[in-house]
C-alpha cells in the first residue's frame, strides 16, 4: 500500500517512480502538432463576424476524424462549465470535456485524445478511474490536461469555489491532487492523510497499461515548478518566439533541477487566404465584430473587477482582437514561414492549433503547411503512421 508523505516528509523521501508513459515521444526532437478541439459555441474567436461554430459533437467528430486522417498528433478539449455570454452567448454551450474523448478515442484509431480536468472539481479517486477507462477505449492513447481552477464565477455556481485556498496554494492541492492520482493508476491501495484530500486504502482498477500523458497550461513561477516537477508538457504563454524560447527555457531549467524533462508546447490560431490581404482582411472582420458583452464576461471570469471592465487595459487591448490566443495569418506560405520562424527560435516541442474554421481550413493546411514544415525539420514532424508511438 502506497501512503502519500507529509509535506515535510515530501522533501525526504523521493516519490516512487512514474509507470511508463504512453504518450511521450521516443524522439525527444520531435515536434508535435494537435488540434484543440472546438467543443463550446463560438470556437476560439469572440466575434459576431466569426464562422458559427456551434460546439456540437457532430462537428467535433468530423474534426477529430479529419485530424487523423491528415496526420496530426493529439486533439485535446478543454473543460468548461459557464460560458461568457453576450451577444453571441459565446461558451454558453459546451460538451463535456473526458466523455467527448472518449467517444473520440472510440471513432479514431492513431491520435491521441487528451481530455482535461478541474483540480477543484474532481476528487482524484474519480479522475483515476475515468482516465483509466480512457486508456482502454484508446488502446493508450490517453492524455490527462490538469487545470488548478482559477474561475470564480464558473465555481461559484456549483459551490466549488475555495476562498481558503489562494493561487499558490492552488498548486500546493493540485500536487497532491496528482500524486494521489498517479499512485491510485499504480498501486493496489492508496492511503492519503493530506491537506485537501482523504484517502483510506483507496482502490482503483483496472489500472492504465501506460501512464497517460500529462498536461498544464500553468505560466506562473508556481504553476511552471508545479508543471517541471510532475507533468510532461507546460503550454507556454507568449507572443513572440523570444518569450516563448525564454518560457520555454525557464520550465525546461526548473524540470532539470527536478532530474526531469518536459516538452514546451503554445496554442496558436491560424487564419488562412489566398493572399495575405485576404487572410488579414478576415482578422479584421473578426476584430470589428468583437461580442464586447462575451468579452466582459470573459474578464469576469478571469477574476477582473467591475471596477476594471470596460476600462482599457493591456488585457483589453489583445483582446480587442477577437483572438482568445496568439494568432498567425496569411496565405499558407507565409503561415508556413512565420511557424518555422516559431519552431526555430521559439524552443518548442509542439504546436496546438486553433482554426477560425476547422473543417475547410485543416485541409488546406495538411496540404501545403506540413509538408514544408517536415522538409524544413526533417524526422521531426511525424505523418500517418509515422505518427503511432512504438
Amino acid at each position: 500500500m502506497w501512503r502519500l508523505p507529509s509535506m515535510s516528509q515530501a522533501a525526504a523521501q523521493p516519490a516512487p517512480a512514474p509507470i511508463e508513459t504512453f504518450g511521450l515521444p521516443s524522439d525527444k526532437g520531435a515536434l508535435d502538432l494537435g488540434i484543440f478541439m472546438p467543443m463550446a459555441n463560438g470556437g476560439w474567436i469572440i466575434s459576431k463576424n466569426s464562422p458559427r461554430l456551434d460546439g456540437s459533437y457532430d462537428y467535433n467528430l468530423a474534426v477529430a476524424k479529419l485530424a487523423e486522417e491528415l496526420g496530426f498528433d493529439f486533439i485535446m478539449a478543454m473543460a468548461k462549465y459557464r460560458g461568457f455570454g453576450g451577444e453571441t452567448a459565446h461558451w454558453n454551450s459546451s460538451l463535456d470535456s473526458p466523455m467527448l474523448m472518449a467517444a473520440l478515442a472510440q471513432a479514431t484509431s492513431r491520435v491521441k485524445v487528451w481530455g482535461t480536468v478541474h483540480t477543484l472539481l474532481q476528487n482524484p479517486a474519480v479522475v483515476a478511474k475515468m482516465f483509466a477507462t480512457l486508456d482502454q477505449i484508446s488502446h493508450g492513447r490517453a492524455g490527462l490536461n490538469v487545470v488548478t481552477g482559477s474561475y470564480r464565477g464558473e465555481f461559484d455556481q456549483m459551490g466549488a469555489w475555495r476562498d481558503d485556498v489562494d493561487h499558490d496554494q492552488r498548486y500546493v492541492l493540485a500536487t497532491e491532487w496528482l500524486q494521489a492520482v498517479k499512485a491510485l493508476w499504480r498501486e493496489d491501495g492508496v492511503t492519503q492523510h493530506g491537506t485537501y484530500f482523504q484517502l483510506e486504502d483507496c482502490m482503483s482498477n483496472p489500472k492504465p497499461e501506460k501512464r497517460p500523458f500529462l498536461v498544464c497550461a500553468g505560466s506562473s513561477p508556481p504553476g511552471i515548478r508545479f508543471t517541471s516537477q510532475e507533468l510532461d508538457a507546460l503550454f507556454l504563454s507568449g507572443t513572440t518566439p523570444g518569450e516563448l524560447a525564454a518560457a520555454s527555457r525557464r520550465a525546461k531549467a526548473m524540470a532539470d533541477e527536478c532530474g526531469r524533462s518536459i516538452r514546451a508546447y503554445c496554442m496558436m490560431t491560424v487564419v488562412l487566404g489566398e493572399t495575405d490581404a485576404e487572410a488579414e482582411a478576415k482578422c479584421r472582420h473578426y476584430a470589428e465584430g468583437l461580442d464586447e458583452g462575451a468579452l466582459y464576461g470573459m474578464m469576469r471570469a478571469y477574476g477582473f473587477l467591475d471596477s476594471e471592465i470596460g476600462k482599457e487595459n493591456d488585457f483589453t487591448r489583445k483582446a480587442r482582437s477577437g483572438f482568445m490566443s496568439p494568432h498567425v495569418y496569411g496565405t499558407p506560405a507565409t503561415v508556413t514561414a512565420k511557424l518555422c520562424e516559431l519552431f526555430e527560435s521559439g524552443e518548442l516541442n509542439g504546436l496546438m492549433l486553433i482554426f477560425d474554421e476547422y473543417l475547410s481550413a485543416m485541409p488546406i493546411f495538411a496540404a501545403e503547411v506540413l509538408p514544408v514544415l517536415r522538409a524544413r525539420f526533417p524526422g521531426r514532424i511525424a505523418s500517418g503512421a509515422e505518427a503511432v508511438d512504438a
